[in-house]
């Protein structure tokens, strides 16, 4: 039998590397309000958890009420990361999109006061039913990460986002309350996931609610509210200065890749809950749950001390708590190990801190990275700006396994700098984000270690512990390295510190096209990881095809320092999907990662070590014209998969369309969501509809009908609904066998439409004039046909072309007959 003492202490250092969520981040420096809420929740021991699909499908003013007006311990559990949106900010999907929503949702979080978990789940796209969800999801896996959370996490309530009964909204949406309701009696079954009792005990929450609303519930359908427990999440929090409305906007806003930019409001917002499991509950989402010091053993002292500091704060004097607040932290240390005492115990000695006016940071001096075997310079801060005296007793240097004894003490107000230089040993893993290390399936991330399941991101790759007497009483605060730097224009910037490779190579291109048996220039960048670096690089290739030349030498003088080789790829005679790989050896060791920063300015910066590697394809391909205008709308790859079969590809800006300008390009292509984001393209729409009808092919990829600049998209009518086909290999029926589009310069067969990723397309037209003509027709299992995914009409001498099919997917992945057909469609006419 395990002690709870040991079990308390495993969770701790399990539970503890979440807080290094603010890893890439300033210290936080909160004012007197924001401490004198800090030093309220001391008081408050409950937790509620909610639970839904998605980054962005949380209720934010949920989580900020109940974060900072109930003063719970709220988190909240995203199924999955979000890989398989769209991604409104820039070109990344998948893997890359998800990393963008990680943080975002991180972001979300401290602004509303939550915390944020994950389980091991991918979203691989739209489902249409739970039931789909469940044969790509693992759902054994999916539960056994839901209940490590709620073991690890112990809400006293679970709140659903969505209904466990299947309805008409995204597969993922139902199979998250499904997963709620199984996890919510298997988290308190010892004989459910039984290996993770050697760190957590089972835990029964009281409760699980669904968070419903009218929004859930047809036109035809009354929403009844007499059976439903409610809440006013609208008030106002005069320590907060805002509403719980307002703090909601702001938060939802840190959604800025799915475009969930929000405005504040003010006044009364009820939340209503459908009851699901449990004990029933006749007032209150927390009734019957006691959420005082009375549900500790022997903490009465703890308590009395606690109300003590908050009836005596003074926010003009937040120091004059803290011998209060440590006489609380020394009868909180007596207490048996329990789950609360650690958690509360986290939660004072941050108070007392901020109190304290206590500024702790270690920083990179240099870099942002460094790899396995060398130094990092780094330079600790530490100020007291209270009166109170406190001493530095120690620092250790938890990634090198080391420490420093000292006895200096701060002074009121006067910095102290600790400088000095620590190796990061050769055996340090690289700081690849966890569920990116290993690959995995469709539906399910790949997770060998067992304590990072949950966290929303990787520990920082380097901390001190940094132990303190204050008035005498020690004090350990763990804080992460973090590295900064001055902008002359942002100021202070900062991004994580990183454990990085000592050299990099990147494949320019993420998909190499070989139309024909003629060889292909491939480019390679290497990279230096650190200063006085050398080797040798080369490709990996199929077995049957080769390079000129075989390989090449690098020799890097100063860290970041690139240098560009460019190998002729000659294919070989069989394969007509590979991979092409790179690789360089430096210092005996071979390294194959490539470098990729994601850096825009609601995230911190996300550098990503993935596999240096591109997909190559052969594939018989016949074109006509040469030269494509490209519309960028939401951001996509598009045009560099244009470019490798050998089109010239101008990007074109909106203000700068005119029919005159066009007449040049063979075909012009609109990118995805364009007339979602592009506010001019209102005015701009009739210069392409004019270089249609003097001969042009103009190619409209998809929209979604939410938010349209105008609708006239195209020269008849069209209307958007959400119709779409998610299943990739689902039937294509051809409805027009003769149309040019599926015979010139390529005869287009089922063949074509193998290997489709994610989805067939989305967001089809349920309304077009008859004008157009239906090319295609698929749908999913058990659905009506849906023939509009790919429409074109004769307009004047030109063609318009409108589809929905997701070529915006299927050309970056080198899908081999999305090609064929999308050359067609640029192709009619000529």
């Amino acid at each position: 039998m395990i002690s709870v003492r040991v079990l308390a202490t495993s969770f701790l250092l399990a539970w503890g590397v979440g807080f290094s969520a603010s890893q890439a981040q300033a210290p936080k420096k909160p004012d007197a309000a924001e401490i004198r809420l800090a030093l309220e929740k001391l008081n408050v021991l409950g937790s509620v958890l909610y639970f839904a699909a998605h980054p962005d499908d949380e209720n934010t003013r949920l989580i900020g009420y109940l974060a900072n007006e109930r003063k719970m311990r709220t988190g909240y559990l995203s199924l999955t990361r979000g890989d398989g949106g769209q991604n409104l900010i820039g070109p990344e999907i998948r893997e890359e999109l998800g990393v963008i929503r990680t943080q975002e949702l991180l972001q979300a979080r401290r602004v509303d006061g939550g915390e944020q978990f994950f389980s091991r789940a991918n979203d691989f796209g739209f489902s249409k039913n739970p039931a789909e969800t469940f044969t790509i999801w693992d759902k054994e896996q999916v539960l056994a990460d839901a209940v490590w959370v709620i073991r690890k996490f112990r809400p006293d309530v679970i709140i659903t986002r969505f209904s466990p009964e299947p309805s008409g909204t995204h597969g993922h949406h139902t199979a998250s309350a499904m997963i709620a309701m199984e996890a919510f009696d298997a988290a308190a079954d010892p004989k459910r996931f039984p290996e993770q009792l050697k760190t957590v005990e089972p835990w029964q929450a009281k409760r699980l609610l669904w968070n419903t609303s009218s929004f859930f519930y047809s036109q035809n359908q009354k929403f009844d509210t007499s059976d439903k427990l409610m809440i006013d999440a609208g008030v106002y929090n005069p320590l907060l200065g805002r509403s719980y409305n307002e703090i909601a906007a702001q938060s939802r806003s840190m959604h800025k890749s799915q475009g969930f930019g929000s405005s504040g409001s003010r006044g009364e917002a009820v939340e209503y809950f459908e009851f699901l499991k449990g004990a029933r509950a006749k007032s209150d989402v927390l009734e019957g749950v006691t959420t005082s010091w009375s549900r500790v053993p022997g903490s009465k002292e703890v308590a009395r001390l606690l109300e003590e500091a908050l009836k005596n704060y003074n926010p003009g004097n937040p120091a004059a708590t803290v011998p209060v607040l440590l006489k609380a932290n020394a009868a909180l240390a007596k207490l048996p190990a329990s789950y609360w005492k650690i958690v509360k115990q986290q939660d004072l000695q941050e108070a007392i801190k901020n109190c304290l006016g206590l500024y702790l940071e270690a920083s990179s001096v240099r870099e942002f990275s460094v790899s396995p075997g060398e130094q990092v310079a780094l330079s600790l801060e530490a100020v007291n700006r209270s009166g109170v005296p406190v001493t530095l007793t120690k620092v250790e240097y938890l990634f090198a396994n080391q420490d420093t004894t000292l006895q200096q003490k701060l002074d009121l107000n006067k910095p102290v700098f600790i400088r000095t230089a620590r190796t990061v040993p050769a055996a340090t893993p690289f700081s690849q984000p966890y569920w990116l290390r290993t690959p995995g399936t469709t539906g399910m991330f790949r997770v060998d270690d067992p304590a990072l399941i949950g966290l929303a991101e990787n520990p920082a790759a380097a901390q001190l512990r940094l132990h303190l007497t204050v008035q005498g009483e020690p004090l350990t605060y763990t804080v992460p390295v973090v590295y900064k730097r001055t902008d002359p224009v942002e100021g202070e910037q900062y991004r994580p510190f990183e454990i990085a490779p000592p050299v990099f190579v990147n494949i320019s291109e993420k998909v190499y096209v070989f139309p024909d048996p003629q060889p292909k220039p491939v480019t390679l960048r290497v990279r230096a990881g650190k200063d006085q670096v050398d080797g040798q690089v080369a490709l990996r290739l199929p077995q049957g095809w080769r390079s000129e030349p075989a390989s090449g030498s690098f020799k890097l003088g100063q860290k970041g320092e690139e240098q560009t080789f460019t190998f002729m790829v000659y294919p070989g005679a069989t394969q007509t999907e590979s991979a092409i790989g790179a690789a360089v050896t430096y210092n005996g060791k071979t390294y194959n990662q490539s470098f990729r920063a994601i850096s825009y300015p609601h995230i911190p910066t996300q550098t990503l070590y993935p596999e240096a590697s591109a997909k190559a394809v052969k594939l018989d391909l016949k074109r006509k014209g040469q030269i494509i205008g490209y519309l960028m709308g939401a951001g996509d790859e598009v045009p560099a998969s244009l470019q490798q079969i050998g089109y010239a590809v101008d990007q074109l800006r909106v203000e700068d369309l005119s029919a005159a300008a066009l007449q040049k390009y063979d075909a012009v292509v609109v990118g995805v969501r364009a007339f979602n984001t592009l506010e001019r393209l209102k005015f701009q729409q009739p210069q392409l509809m004019q270089y249609v009808q003097n001969g042009g092919t103009l190619v409209v990829q998809y929209n979604v009908s939410n938010g349209l600049v105008t609708s006239n998209l195209g020269p008849f009518s069209i209307k958007l609904s959400n119709d779409r086909v998610t299943v990739e290999d689902s039937e294509v029926r051809f409805l027009k066998p003769n149309h040019p589009v599926l015979n010139s310069p390529n005869k287009i067969t089922a063949q074509d439409f193998k290997g489709w990723v994610q989805e067939r397309g989305l967001y089809f037209p349920n309304q077009w004039a008859p004008e157009y003509e239906a090319i295609i027709s698929s749908n999913d299992p058990g659905e009506s046909p849906k023939d509009s995914g790919l429409l074109v009409a004769k307009y004047g001498k030109g063609y318009y072309v409108y589809t929905g099919y997701s070529f915006f997917r299927e050309l970056p992945a080198g899908v081999p007959g999305a090609y064929r057909l999308f050359v067609n469609l640029l192709s009619l006419g000529k």
